[in-house]
């Protein structure tokens, strides 16, 4: 097999249970449109703040998509 290529589509996941879990919503969400996902990396993590407490994970991710 050839080497692959890869092409880099980023996505934001949110959950307001937990980082791993927006990771999770948003490849979930776009597995079946974007097509052979690879592989991710965490590009940015942050959240909102509601009452004093952490009200929802926001996690920017990259997927690395087979060409």
């Amino acid at each position: 097999m050839a080497d692959p290529t890869f092409k880099k589509v980023e996505l934001v996941g949110t959950s307001s249970e937990s980082v791993s879990a927006a990771i999770n919503n948003a490849i979930t969400k776009v597995g079946d449109s974007i097509g052979d996902m690879k592989w991710f990396e965490v590009v940015e993590l942050r959240g909102r703040i509601s009452k004093g407490k952490v009200d929802q994970y926001q996690v920017t991710i990259r997927v690395g998509v087979t060409m």
